[in-house]
């Protein structure tokens, strides 16, 4: 898959999937500009090393949840390259708790996180897209968002929401040659996932199929897919990259 000369940006890019994304589409040729939020000596380390392999990068700072935040992403995007063909929106947090522990502010926290931001970034690329006649939103969701899972109802909602937050757009895109799918991973080894405990992840694993977990980049690559003039014709569809977990 060939992505020199398009103009892709990913929410939440310095480390696990979405590091993993970033460094798919720049070996695939693309220009790459990424969100982050705290981390700023990972999101320089990755920007320097970008550029060392002569790819074009650009870092954005921000709430991902912060409407006016997207608009500046997407803007610096435009101003820097005129154009964006693809936007990844991959920017996830979880705080797990049984809800009748689970506080409002865990609630808002990761819906506003890992929902909302979908939200602002696919509203702030709304327009420069539909002027393009064209563009590729690819929303990472999670296995969790269709099955459920027992003290995860915050992500699973946000997660779901961004499943029927896709196929109504896709319908609302489709004849302007935008397209927008969703990739919902299943267990992938990330620093998010580092501390389930023992016991819970030999349960996991063997309920899968494939018997391992994912990589990020088994999850880049089927970013990469619907991302690129493989999957013209795929639209508000799901991605399952789960090792055979929710089948």
């Amino acid at each position: 898959m060939d992505f020199t000369g398009k103009s892709v940006l990913v929410t939440g890019g310095t480390r696990g999937i979405g590091r993993a994304i970033v460094e798919a589409f720049a070996e695939a040729g693309a220009r790459v500009a990424f969100t982050y939020r705290s981390s700023s000596d990972q999101a320089e380390a990755l920007r320097a090393r970008l550029e060392e392999q002569g790819v074009e990068a650009l870092v954005f700072q921000g709430d991902a949840a912060d409407a006016g935040a997207a608009q500046e992403a997407i803007d610096g995007v435009l101003e820097a390259w005129g154009r964006l063909d693809v936007l990844v929106n991959n920017a996830g947090i979880t705080r797990d708790n049984l809800m009748l522990r689970m506080s409002e502010d865990d609630w808002d926290a990761v819906i506003n996180t890992n929902l909302k931001s979908v939200f602002n970034f696919s509203k702030a690329a709304y327009r420069p897209m539909m002027k393009q006649r064209g563009g590729k939103i690819v929303n990472i969701s999670s296995v969790v968002g269709v099955t459920g899972n027992p003290g995860q109802t915050n992500y699973a909602a946000s997660k779901a929401g961004i499943i029927g937050f896709s196929k109504s757009l896709a319908k609302e895109l489709g004849r302007r040659g935008i397209t927008i799918n969703v990739v919902a991973p299943g267990y992938v080894e990330t620093d998010m996932t580092a501390a389930i405990a023992e016991k819970a992840r030999e349960a996991m694993l063997g309920a899968i199929p494939l018997a391992r977990p994912a990589t990020p980049q088994d999850i880049a690559g089927a970013v990469l897919f619907l991302a690129s003039s493989h999957a013209d014709y795929i639209t508000g569809h799901v991605l399952h990259v789960d090792g055979g977990l929710a089948m």
